[in-house]
């Protein structure tokens, strides 16, 4: 008996020919020879774009910043850093320290040195809250050390049901996460989830994190749990690099991506660790260059990629690479979606050196994709699919079929490669 993988290679060899779906031939953008041109995954390596590398000192250099926070008290302390606690904020849980935050923030943004601090070993309870920009400073350090928690209460959100932490317009911004948390406290949004509770109406929940025309943007060790609904999302933003972010919340969590990339571009994701009840990595609309390396997902719905909205034209999604990734119990893989009825493309899309354990619908394009109350009608317009490429996807699959291709019949998928596809 041939061995699965080149019984899949020859399935889709036959499928990619004969099938009216699905050309087999790639389009202005060739990736025949992008297996010998990609670089091998480095944990120790950051990639600010698609196929870029940076050099050791500029990785040294990122450490070495991310170093300089020790503990309060330290001389970092005693060089003009603001701390939320210099405006009563209380970090007693029960109490409301969001204006205390809103100073301390107006405080940072304005001076020189530009670092604020959020004390460890504390638990500030804050309402919805925007952190704008530009900033007097070159550049902006945010130090979690404690407990930043949600209110719970939805009618805190009223004036904008999209949001909790919105940081926007700041540049050269550097988030430090990894002695401290972010809790969404989202348990009383999920209960109250159409998806949840189907005599509910489907209405939106806060990203707990947003990032919003943040240029040159570094997380490190950002840790967010229990998100109302998308845990971190990245929208319009240039040049980013977000390591070691880890999302927790429970598998039955309705829409709780974990990190979300949209309208971006140049944006890499370093060795994430992410357990949701959603997309662990969504890629959507308006992005390109983006490189996610060595991700720990599961549960969740694996990592997707696509344009979710139909209607008015959207702009590409392009250049994207997923190498290295561990994907464990999901309900997906490795996914392609497109909503129907949409317009744009996607193209340019690597899979590889992907680990599947007991994963439902490892490999999956969906130009048919619908989320919504009602059923979708079909439509002949779709977002075009071209020039994928998935390589060296192993490991077991909890459903029976282990690749789907649902190809639109007037905008076909063009250009699918499968190479070292071992899935049992």
């Amino acid at each position: 008996m041939l061995p699965q993988s080149l019984l899949l290679s020859l399935f889709f060899c036959t499928f990619i020919i004969s099938s009216p779906f699905c050309s087999g031939s790639f389009l202005d953008k060739p990736l025949s020879n992008f297996f010998e041109r990609t670089p091998a995954y480095n944990p120790s390596t950051a990639y600010p774009s698609y196929l870029g590398t940076i050099d050791k000192e500029r990785v040294d250099d990122f450490k070495g910043s991310l170093e300089r926070y020790d503990h309060l008290g330290t001389l970092a302390t005693s060089l003009g850093e603001v701390n939320v606690e210099d405006f009563r904020a209380e970090g007693v849980g029960d109490t409301d320290d969001t204006e205390a935050f809103k100073k301390a923030w107006k405080e940072t943004c304005s001076s020189d040195t530009a670092v604020l601090v959020v004390p460890k070993d504390k638990t500030y309870n804050v309402k919805p809250i925007t952190f704008s920009g530009p900033c007097k400073s070159d550049s902006v350090t945010l130090k979690i050390l404690g407990k930043i928690e949600a209110s719970d209460n939805p009618a805190d959100y009223a004036s904008d049901l999209s949001h909790w932490l919105l940081f926007r317009n700041i540049q050269n911004f550097q988030v430090e996460g990894d002695q401290g948390t972010i809790d969404g406290k989202g348990e009383i949004w999920w209960e109250n989830s159409c998806k949840i509770n189907k005599a509910k109406p489907c209405t939106k929940a806060p990203t707990a994190v947003s990032f919003v025309q943040c240029d040159n943007l570094k997380l490190h060790g950002l840790r967010v749990y229990n998100a109302q609904e998308m845990h971190v999302s990245i929208e319009k933003s240039v040049n980013v690099e977000a390591f070691n972010v880890i999302v927790t919340s429970p598998e039955k969590s309705p829409n709780t991506e974990g990190i979300h990339v949209t309208s971006s571009e140049n944006v890499h994701i370093i060795e994430p660790v992410i357990k949701t009840g959603d997309d662990c990595i969504s890629i959507v609309d308006g992005s390109k260059n983006v490189k996610a390396t060595g991700v720990t997902c599961g549960p969740g719905h694996g990592i997707s990629v696509g344009i979710l909205e139909g209607g008015k034209p959207k702009a590409p999604v392009s250049n994207v690479l997923v190498d290295h990734a561990t994907l464990t119990g999901t309900n997906f893989g490795v996914r392609i979606k497109t909503w129907q009825g949409g317009s744009g493309n996607v193209d340019n899309i690597v899979f590889e050196h992907v680990k599947m354990k007991g994963v439902s619908n490892p490999i999956i394009i969906d130009q048919n994709y619908c989320d919504q109350e009602t059923a979708c009608k079909d439509q002949d317009s779709s977002v075009q699919i071209r020039n994928v490429i998935y390589k060296d996807i192993t490991g077991t699959s909890a459903t029976k079929n282990t690749t789907t291709f649902n190809c639109s019949k007037t905008f076909p998928c063009q250009g699918i490669m499968l190479k070292g596809i071992n899935l049992s």
